[in-house]
């Protein structure tokens, strides 16, 4: 595959983001559309995006994977639930192993597109690391940057913070040279980042205590998958992980259907679990029963059910309370305790952003995401060659990213093939929007004026179920009578 421009200076695809599905849609287009140039822009320094962002103690995949993993490149390594540095290093391995490397150019952060149907092309403008400026163009769009931002996080403010005499960071910014060896750590948060520094801290700090305002779903998985070490022992690796892969997507549909289908079923299996995984020193009714159904947000996973073992053991406990202020030596509490404490971690969650927080214009006019509605989950109606991979919420990112990474070489080989330069979702004003995403999450809440919308009908519809997406995307047809097609000079 060529990097190279054509005549006109112009690649066929622009990818955004060197990440977990940047580098996956890379090395697709590299196997099956072997005579497309591409490039991708990262605006890090390095590769791998959230994986190698986030540097806090523990940090690890919420999912297995068999299925966080490509689909077309096996995970080899025995532990199901990886760690960062895993993770960062499978995604740098894919990208050596398929040749993506010498295509990332770093320090490129896309502040602009702008698509012109006169020319068919999509003119990006990235901001240079060393304050200058870059301008590209490409036919095809591919937004593979994830949906929160890398520069700000969710961080609410609480009273009396300057008086405060010890420490407050937030997880997405930890300190290269923070040191908790023997302090008291308060981490402050519910959700699946705060679930993993508990046990991580807990193994230095004097003490840990989490902090939640409400609780949530916590489960405990096995770290190591047995069914998967035991076929890769007697199978070919490529037919072990896909025999893996399909039985836990599988499972995790079933699971998922149950606990939308008999919701207080699965809460009391819940409770008990964490009742049992938790021992009785701590109340699993009290701090492990949100108010909210199972799978109105996310379920927490903890390998091994580490949280639970360090609750049981003592080296951390959890309170669910509210901070009413900050003191000198820690935070009062709406129970009217004063919980002392070295190290605050405000494990509060992610600030959600499209693009990258680029701005994107279609024929000079600006495209507001909270407006459009979104075409199969990948792409945005009215918006011309142009795809973004936005991942399970209910399920791993990757299996959204493979199908959408694969859809849109499926999508330039039709276009070669009936000699079309331009491919747009036609949005239909009957159809009625609904939200993007259903969870009652508060990242989600407060995205709703970022987030496009969906439609109630197929295939403005977001389906959260792969295997759903599977016949849609993968075998339904391009041509569909919402895609439309044209060439270039005029939107079809």
């Amino acid at each position: 595959m060529s990097i190279s421009h054509d005549e006109s200076g112009v690649l066929d695809v622009l990818i955004v983001g060197a990440g977990l599905s940047g580098i996956g849609a890379a090395a697709m287009l590299s196997q099956r559309c072997t005579d497309k140039s591409y490039m991708i822009l990262e605006a890090r320094s390095a590769i791998g995006g959230t994986w190698d962002l986030f540097r806090y103690p523990g940090i690890r995949s919420d999912s297995d994977m068999y299925t966080l993993g490509y689909a077309f490149r096996p995970w080899t390594d025995p532990q199901a639930i990886a760690d960062g540095p895993a993770i960062r290093a499978y995604v740098a391995d894919t990208a050596r192993a398929y040749g993506v490397e010498p295509h990332i150019r770093y320090g490129h952060k896309v502040v602009k597109a702008s698509w012109s149907s006169e020319q068919a092309v999509w003119t990006v403008t990235a901001a240079l690391a060393d304050g200058g400026e870059a301008v590209l163009r490409a036919r095809f769009l591919y937004l593979c940057s994830g949906y929160y931002s890398y520069d700000e996080a969710y961080r609410p403010s609480f009273e009396g913070e300057a008086d405060y005499r010890g420490r407050i960071i937030h997880p997405q910014f930890w300190p290269e040279d923070l040191d908790y060896s023997g302090k008291r750590v308060l981490v402050v948060g519910s959700g699946a980042t705060a679930v993993t520094l508990v046990p991580a801290m807990a193994a230095r700090a004097a003490h840990v205590t989490m902090l939640q305002r409400s609780p949530s779903y916590v489960v405990a998985r096995p770290a190591q998958d047995r069914f998967a070490r035991r076929t890769q022992r007697w199978l070919p690796p490529r037919l072990a992980y896909a025999l893996t892969r399909w039985r836990l997507i599988a499972e995790s549909i079933v699971l998922y259907r149950l606990a939308r289908g008999k919701p207080e079923l699965v809460k009391r299996h819940l409770l008990a679990q964490a009742q049992r995984q938790a021992g009785p020193g701590v109340d699993a009714g009290t701090h492990f029963s949100p108010s909210y159904k199972p799978w109105d947000q996310r379920v927490c996973l903890v390998p091994d059910g580490d949280l639970f073992r360090v609750l049981r053991e003592g080296g951390a406990e959890i309170l669910t309370d509210r901070i009413v202020r900050f003191t000198e030596r820690g935070v009062l509490l709406a129970s009217g305790r004063e919980l002392e404490a070295d190290l605050v971690v405000l494990a509060t969650g992610l600030s959600l952003k499209l693009f990258g927080g680029a701005a994107i214009e279609v024929d000079g006019r600006a495209l507001d995401p909270s407006q459009a509605m979104a075409y199969k989950g990948m792409m945005l109606g009215d918006v011309p060659n142009c795809a973004m991979t936005f991942g399970y919420t209910n399920a791993s990112w990757t299996l959204k990213a493979d199908l959408t990474a694969a859809y849109v070489c499926r999508l330039l080989s039709w276009m070669d093939r009936h000699g079309v330069a331009i491919a747009v979702p036609r949005r239909d004003p009957t159809v009625a929007s609904e939200p993007f995403l259903s969870f009652t999450s508060g990242y989600v809440q407060r995205a709703r004026n970022v987030l496009p919308s969906q439609g109630a009908r197929k295939p403005w519809q977001v389906y959260q179920n792969y295997v759903m997406d599977l016949l849609t995307i993968r075998f339904g047809r391009l041509d569909d009578g919402v895609m439309h097609f044209g060439p270039k000079g005029v939107m079809p």
